[in-house]
């Protein structure tokens, strides 16, 4: 393995390992005074965030942005151990490195915007980081560390995840390779949908049921495994095609986690076991034409009728809605929309599955379904669709909750999200694999100038910085995904989405930029991972509302002392 020649000994690698986290701290402790400022300049008369946040939105991205930068750099910091080989050290002091720097000016962003004078010039001088900079970003450095991803392909970042789970990461990646890679270029160029052959082998591996308890029929041990097992399942699907195999089991770890929070103890044994098993497909329907993330203004409107819901209006950006039998549908069942978020509830909609780019299900009382997929320039096999919805009858019994649930939909919503958060990193980070893997093969084989591309500096140095990002953003969703499992991390869920999936934007596009001209080529598959990458800082939560209503509003609602906001 390619190694930096002043980090040779594990004395070396200690003391770079101890000036990183000297440095990380003292970044931290400046994090947390500039979070406490932007915080006490938002606070209300009352004591709570007031609308003083909405002025300052810019400020408040920003925070996000270092604060998902740091985290990473420190769950990266975690993962290093001197006594191991070189190459992992350097790895990822070239990622600690760039995220602190990257910090540092969003920090300075902040603090204009707060008229506060620079306070983070210690650091910036500090004779440590100095040093760490020049190591980390020295060319001999990025050299060694593109050779030593070179020779690795890309197995990066993976020291958080168990054996057990090692084994299932090699058999899924096994039928990633023989089932859907060899039909993903097809669907993806034709627009098809997911044939059956992929779910199939999706059945026969049990992973429809991973978020499901044993008990329902699923695989789910209720063990700080489970979270992780589905991030290695999710990973190695969408690093064979996001579109076409990587996004199949989010929609039920969706529904399923909202079912298992909110659920009747009968809904939960009519559906669970079916959803399990892969009989049922389902699809997650919220996002509006008029509202997209922001859940609790949605107004499709559920009104009450003898057994059941009428349901009127319309939802968009419905992925697979086609396909699925069962559509997770939030509905405003309260018509006082002053209600905001308090005025909703979780239905689960029964239709036929249909294998085309529309659907139109009529009902015999005269309730109406018409689906329309919308045209996109990736992610393609699964379709997002239009929902028009007339009438369209909903029984009593599919409310999620029962009485009970009415007005709480929110809240099961906000429950099956933190699971597709964490797993949408994880189709970040197979989407990243697949970039950087490829990558690998093209610069080793292309040729120019008469010398192989992948044995100039500046190739090289391109390979390292994806190589880290990625073993980066791979290693905190494992953490996440602890804590998670630990009924916590709910915050975290999101702030490692957004890094992830802006991470799969920067490593997809230098994957491409590195293939030059065949790059984007639509025969290419670069060319699918790249327009691929770009769904998912808009999916699960769009970059920007995650950023500023869930972990900016967690952040300064924390340093305000009365707890975490609402994820």
């Amino acid at each position: 393995m390619s190694a930096v020649s002043c980090l040779a000994t594990s004395e070396e690698r200690k003391t770079a390992i101890d000036d990183a986290c000297h440095c990380i701290a003292a970044l931290r402790r400046s994090l947390d005074r500039v979070t406490g400022s932007l915080a006490r300049l938002c606070q209300s008369a009352e004591g709570g965030l007031s609308a003083g946040l909405d002025a300052r939105q810019v400020a408040a991205f920003e925070l996000a942005w270092a604060s998902a930068d740091t985290l990473a750099a420190e769950s990266m910091l975690a993962s290093l151990d001197p006594a191991r080989e070189a190459f992992e050290t350097a790895l990822g002091l070239v990622f600690v490195v760039d995220a602190m720097v990257a910090t540092m000016e969003r920090l300075d962003a902040i603090g204009l915007e707060l008229d506060e004078q620079d306070q983070k010039g210690g650091l910036r001088t500090d004779a440590r980081f100095l040093a760490l900079r020049r190591l980390a970003t020295a060319s001999s450095t990025l050299e060694a560390v593109g050779v030593g991803v070179v020779e690795i392909d890309g197995e990066l970042g993976g020291s958080l995840i168990s054996d057990d789970n090692l084994a299932v990461q090699d058999s899924v990646r096994r039928l990633a390779a023989d089932v859907v890679a060899p039909l993903a270029e097809r669907i993806h160029r034709h627009d098809l949908t997911v044939p059956e052959d992929i779910l199939a082998g999706l059945r026969d591996i049990g992973a429809f049921g991973l978020a499901i308890p044993e008990a329902f029929g699923g695989t789910a041990q209720q063990s700080e495994d489970d979270t992780q097992r589905m991030l290695v399942v999710t990973e190695a699907l969408s690093e064979a095609s996001l579109g076409a195999a990587g996004s199949l089991i989010t929609r039920p770890e969706i529904l399923c986690r909202a079912l298992l929070a909110g659920g009747t103890s009968e809904q939960k044994a009519r559906w669970l076991p079916p959803i399990a098993r892969g009989e049922i497909l389902c699809a997650i329907s919220i996002t509006e034409p008029d509202y997209g993330s922001d859940v609790a203004s949605l107004g499709l409107r559920a009104a009450q009728v003898d057994g059941g819901w009428h349901l009127n209006g319309a939802k968009t950006w419905c992925t697979f809605a086609g396909k699925a039998h069962l559509l997770m549908v939030v509905a405003r069942t309260d018509p006082d929309r002053s209600l905001g978020h308090r005025g909703l509830s979780l239905m689960l909609v029964e239709k036929p599955s249909e294998d085309g780019h529309a659907f139109d299900v009529r009902q015999p009382a005269g309730g109406r379904l018409v689906g329309r997929a919308i045209p996109t320039i990736g992610y393609r096999g699964m379709h997002s669709f239009d929902l028009a919805f007339e009438d369209f009858f909903v029984p009593d019994a599919n409310v999620i909750g029962s009485q009970a649930g009415i007005g709480r939909g929110f809240y099961f919503t906000m429950s099956g999200m933190v699971g597709g958060r964490i797993q949408t990193s994880a189709r970040a980070c197979g989407v990243m694999r697949a970039a950087l893997r490829a990558a690998i093969r093209y610069t080793s084989d292309r040729r120019v100038f008469g010398a192989s591309l992948q044995s100039y500096a500046l190739t090289r140095a391109k390979l390292a910085r994806m190589g880290a990002r990625f073993a980066a953003c791979r290693t905190l969703s494992h953490a996440v995904a602890r804590l998670i499992d630990q009924g916590k991390g709910r915050m975290e869920a999101s702030l490692v989405k957004l890094l992830a999936c802006r991470s799969a934007e920067i490593v997809t596009r230098e994957a491409l930029q590195l293939h030059g001209g065949m790059g984007y080529a639509e025969e290419t598959p670069v060319s699918r991972y790249f327009v691929d990458a770009r769904v998912l800082s808009i999916f699960e939560g769009a970059e920007e509302t995650l950023a500023l209503k869930v972990v900016a509003r967690s952040l300064l609602e924390e340093a305000l002392g009365f707890g975490a906001g609402a994820a």
